[in-house]
């Protein structure tokens, strides 16, 4: 009993080291600051207040959209590639505890009935009912590596799953802004064709005197169809928008009505004064970090391989000819024993399967590295055109104001006679087109403050 208490001991002892590499987290090439953000001293540029925005606040709601908010929500409910990602995260959950498994022994039991015979002899019966109990002990930490690549594989797929739930709710808010612009662009252009309308027939009553030519009327009959145009094509564009947002919420678009005044409502504040190495929070950094370290883990479980498997194992049971027997003390039999198994000779297998997770680590860890990168290039993408539309929306309201201002000197040059229709028309369809592109950057500013707000992870407390 000594020995068995000793070679126990030892075993327990070895039990706590495990081969392979420990895990550490490679160095990032992230600085302390983005490059752009000390360009930027305006209003709408603040540092983080975590009084004014607080961490756990869902990013969507700093836009203060009651129907916004409704729909986002509706969307974690009912979406498919969020359902998609949530079973693939049940999926990572189940390989771990199936890895945690080899942590416990095996009880099996197992009966049986048999007849045989053999010539001329009398056959005989055999009745047997055993049990049986194998557990392998984790010497070289085979299994924790197994569990410690599983748990890292799950926090993976759990960070995958945050992505994707981010990813949808930009998709989806962009759509939305989209859809504010083709209203605003809509309410634009009706008031653009009444005007047209009465252009034309302000045209063909002077034509019907003789005060204008008859090519004044063509032009102002070109000018409207034109609008009239641009109207059924923003009409298109309302209907696509309304498709695409229905199948993100998970339904067809004959049952989605799409709501979207021409309203923009609050403009976030974005935080700059966010450090770099917050980036490294974004979920998809996150699942490539968690990637990384599953790999480091599987050239350990590879590494194991090496050494020989310990397992303990035990049987006992019953077996007799005949029934009556079969419980008796000579019908008996029991076996108790540690077993070793080693592979001598595999041909080099053990040693390409290591090098296998060796490089498969390496492709992590470059991976890691990469999803880094592109992070903080995407931020800076977003405090780039932030910036550039805010000087750019600035320029167009005044291009707009200047615009009107031609337009009502052309119109009163044209009652006076001074000037024909082509004049007007020409000022006019200029006219429109600066409204157009202001309506436009208004849009883009809203849809680039959601680029931004979602480049950081939608979150920077």
């Amino acid at each position: 009993m000594k020995k068995w208490a000793l070679t126990l001991l030892s075993t327990v002892v070895l039990t706590g080291c495990a081969v392979g590499p420990d895990y550490e987290v490679v160095s990032t090439p992230l600085s302390q600051h983005y490059a752009n953000a000390d360009a930027f001293h305006s209003e709408a540029w603040v540092a983080v207040d975590s009084i004014h925005i607080p961490p756990a606040q869902p990013w969507w709601q700093l836009f203060a959209d009651v129907q916004l908010d409704q729909w986002i929500q509706e969307l974690h409910q009912t979406n498919l590639d969020l359902a998609q990602a949530e079973a693939r995260y049940q999926q990572a959950q189940a390989s771990l505890q199936q890895a945690q498994a080899g942590f416990f022994p095996t009880l099996g039991t197992q009966a049986s009935g048999q007849r045989s015979g053999s010539g001329q002899a009398s056959p005989n019966n055999q009745y047997s009912l055993s049990a049986n109990a194998s557990w392998e002990l984790d010497v070289w930490g085979r299994v924790r590596r197994s569990v410690e690549a599983g748990r890292a594989q799950e926090e993976a797929s759990a960070a995958d799953l945050d992505a994707v739930r981010l990813s949808l709710e930009s998709t989806f808010i962009q759509s939305y802004f989209q859809a504010k612009n083709v209203r605003a662009a809509q309410l634009l252009y009706e008031r653009t064709i009444e005007a047209y309308e009465r252009s034309l027939q302000i045209t063909q009553n002077r034509l019907q005197v003789g005060i204008v030519s008859i090519a004044d009327e063509a032009a102002a009959q070109s000018q409207l169809e034109n609008a009239r145009t641009q109207a059924l094509a923003l009409e298109r564009q309302w209907l696509q928008l309304r498709n695409a947002m229905a199948v993100l919420l998970g339904k067809a678009p004959a049952d989605f009505e799409l709501l979207a005044d021409a309203e923009w409502g609050v403009l976030p504040q974005v935080p700059v004064g966010v450090p770099a190495q917050l980036l490294t929070r974004r979920p998809d950094v996150i699942a490539a970090e968690r990637r990384m370290a599953a790999a480091n883990a599987q050239i350990g479980v590879a590494t194991a391989a090496w050494f020989p498997n310990l397992t303990l194992s035990a049987q006992g049971g019953y077996r007799s000819g005949s029934w009556s027997d079969w419980i008796s003390a000579p019908a008996r039999f029991w076996s108790l024993g540690p077993a070793l198994a080693l592979t001598v000779f595999d041909g080099g297998a053990r040693s390409a399967r290591i090098r296998e997770a060796e490089a498969s680590y390496e492709v992590q860890a470059a991976t890691y590295k990469k999803a880094v990168l592109e992070a903080l290039r995407e931020v800076e993408d977003a405090l780039v055109q932030w910036h550039g539309l805010q000087r750019e929306l600035q320029s167009q309201e005044r291009a707009v104001e200047a615009s009107r201002r031609s337009l009502l000197l052309t119109r009163n040059q044209y009652e006076a006679g001074l000037v024909d229709y082509l004049s007007v028309v020409q000022v006019e369809a200029s006219t429109l087109s600066a409204e157009r592109a202001l309506l436009s950057l208004q849009s883009e500013l809203y849809m680039s403050s959601v680029r931004l707000l979602t480049a950081l992870g939608g979150r920077w407390g």
